[in-house]
């Protein structure tokens, strides 16, 4: 286990001191991911901004908001959880995001990109009405700047003076370090010196109304010229430094300590960094490397995956697609690579969209390519989706254009309460003339994808992450229609995409007991399979889904009873009010009681409550 110096012992730390502990931090975070996956690269790449930060200043006493989390492996480590780093994202261990819950160290929820400026300026104006002093930082990273609320959070930042932003730029820069001269002017302007005699000649020359205006235009002129990205952030209010040198300590900490100290307005210092930062590998493939299931900790190699996934079969699928329906246009938010989009933007770039981290946009654009006839499909995961839900009814819905949503990660996730996708039918379902389907495997996704090609309608189409297991060959695709595909007397088991192998398999079990179920592969959550359901609405019904139970599967099933007298239904899903944990996606359904076996015991305790 690593040694990590107490809070007061790293601030007595020389810089080659700190050199070590970042080289040791590194180490462990590649050791660790490599073993349970997570984020690799970027954390990597911010572990000496991080502990300049923790060297500087107070935190958390002087807040540290990430955006978005996965960069905070560092500052986990620097936190007091070292001795259980060994635990990262495994269930019961500590999470890969910042978690208020699991330390008094975590500012805010940090799982989705755009929003630490916001909640920093939000923060830094409750400090400042409480008068507690110190900075509230927001330290941005992998593309939060191109989120649209980041500028919304920007144009309301000046006039904070406790607020600092600091720009981890890897790889996605506003400008390119300039060197020597760059350093030199960020000492210049962020020392106390030149704060303090800026302030007298503003108070002298505000007397001299003419000179002043002078005076402030060749001061902007200068930095213009000079510092050309300083330019909007100086229209907005708010001071830039940089480029800095991200993985230099002793260029990072002297103009921390005199942001800390000299100056009193909002500041962005904008810091250069490499993404995978000390991995070879991870330096010469950072976006393979961001998020990983795990890999060898010494040549990078991936832990064998199945032959196919459902990510896979979408891109596949979808380049298939693109050869016979010229006017098909791909949309993604940043995640080409994880919706399975890449093999699609290399046979059609012009015909491929990455529109950053901004999914309201993209969905606003989707919009505006369908009005043009194009057929669009938005390839997102489920929970980013939700960032975009008054896109999808008011520019999609409303208009009835006949947009493909590709809901990738639908289900719960690895990586936790951020990214678990079981709220998106809650909102969805609600949409007017929009239809819903998820598919139980890889095969049926490819004929469903054939079918939607066909839908005039909003559409969406859900499914997990990883595989199915299940080769089986699906019935056709019919508008409205479940796939019946075992029958019984006892018990009806209605399953929402891959629960529906677990519902074949909870049937064995049950029918080892002597009680026959019949398995439904639901397919069409709108519109539902109302006759289907009014067919067995006599016999005891178990539904079964990989989403909330208030606003899914079962909810679907029982609207679709509603005003007829049924058997009593009981509702398998996700049910608690309290956020699901992350960890390994088998284990918490088996500790949620999702498996095959729980699924099987929970029906037989039913039936035994229901009168004869």
């Amino acid at each position: 286990m690593i040694a990590i110096p107490e809070k007061a012992d790293l601030k007595r730390c020389d810089v080659a001191q700190l050199e070590k502990l970042c080289a040791d931090m590194r180490q462990e975070i590649i050791q660790t991911v490599a073993a349970n996956g997570g984020h690799l690269s970027s954390s990597l790449g911010c572990v000496e901004l991080i502990t300049a930060l923790h060297y500087v200043f107070d935190i958390p006493a002087e807040p540290l908001i990430f955006d978005v989390g996965h960069q905070a492996l560092a500052h986990k480590l620097l936190t007091g959880r070292a001795g259980k780093f060994a635990t990262l994202r495994q269930a019961g261990g500590i999470s890969g995001f910042p978690c208020p819950a699991e330390s008094g160290a975590d500012t805010g929820i940090s799982g989705h990109a755009g929003v630490a400026i916001s909640q920093a300026i939000g923060l830094a104006d409750g400090r400042a009405a409480n008068a507690t002093p110190g900075k509230v930082i927001a330290l941005l990273g992998d593309g939060a700047m191109t989120c649209g609320i980041s500028w919304e959070g920007l144009n309301s930042a000046a006039g904070r003076k406790n607020l600092v932003i600091i720009l981890n730029d890897n790889n996605m820069a506003i400008a390119k370090n300039v060197g020597a001269l760059a350093r030199y002017l960020n000492h210049i302007i962020s020392g106390a010196r030149y704060n303090q005699l800026k302030e007298k000649v503003r108070i002298f020359l505000q007397t001299h109304k003419t000179l002043y205006r002078a005076a402030s235009k060749i001061d902007d002129f200068l930095k213009s010229a000079l510092m050309p990205p300083s330019t909007i952030f100086q229209e907005l209010g708010i001071r830039y430094i940089g480029p800095v040198h991200g993985h230099d300590l002793a260029e990072l900490i002297p103009i921390f300590r005199q942001v800390r100290d000299n100056i009193h307005a909002p500041v962005l210092i904008h810091v250069v960094t490499t993404k995978g930062k000390g991995c070879d590998f991870a330096e010469r493939s950072p976006e393979i490397y961001h998020g990983i299931s795990g890999c060898d900790p010494v040549t990078g190699a991936m832990k064998k995956s199945s032959a196919t996934n459902f990510s896979k079969a979408f891109g596949e699928k979808l380049t298939e697609l693109g050869k016979t329906h010229p006017e098909l246009e791909a949309i993604s938010a940043s995640m080409l690579d994880g919706t399975g989009l890449t093999p699609f933007q290399k046979a059609y770039p012009e015909r491929c969209h990455d529109v950053g981290i901004e999914e309201e946009h993209a969905v606003a654009y989707a919009a505006g390519l369908a009005m043009a006839h194009r057929r669009v499909v938005v390839a997102l995961y489920s929970t980013f989706a939700q960032r975009a839900l008054d896109n999808i009814y008011h520019d999609v819905a409303l208009a009835k254009l006949p947009v493909i949503f590709a809901l990738d990660r639908a289900g719960i996730v690895a990586d936790g309460p951020t990214h678990h996708g079981i709220y998106d039918l809650g909102f969805l379902r609600e949409m007017p003339d929009m239809e819903i389907l998820s598919p139980a495997t890889e095969l049926e996704l490819k004929a469903m994808l054939d079918y939607l090609m066909t839908v005039k309608l909003p559409a969406v189409i859900r499914y997990p992450r990883g595989s199915s297991h299940c080769d089986r060959v699906p019935s056709p695709i019919v508008r409205g229609r479940a796939e019946l595909l075992r029958e019984g007397k006892d018990l009806v088991i209605w399953a929402l995409g891959t629960m529906t192998q677990t519902a074949l398999e909870s049937a064995e079990i049950l029918a080892a007991s002597g009680i026959q179920s019949t398995v439904i592969n639901t397919r069409f959550i709108k519109p539902f399979d109302d006759e289907l359901a009014k067919r067995f609405a006599a016999t005891p019904m178990l539904t079964l889904e990989d989403h909330h139970t208030s606003g899914g599967l079962g909810a679907a099933l029982e609207e679709s009873l509603g005003g007829i007298v049924h058997a009593p239904v009981l509702r398998c899903g996700w049910s608690e009010n309290a956020p699901i944990p992350h960890g390994d996606t088998d284990a918490v359904k088996k500790q949620y009681q999702l498996d095959a076996a729980s699924v099987a015991a929970r029906a037989k305790t039913f039936l035994t409550t229901i009168p004869e």
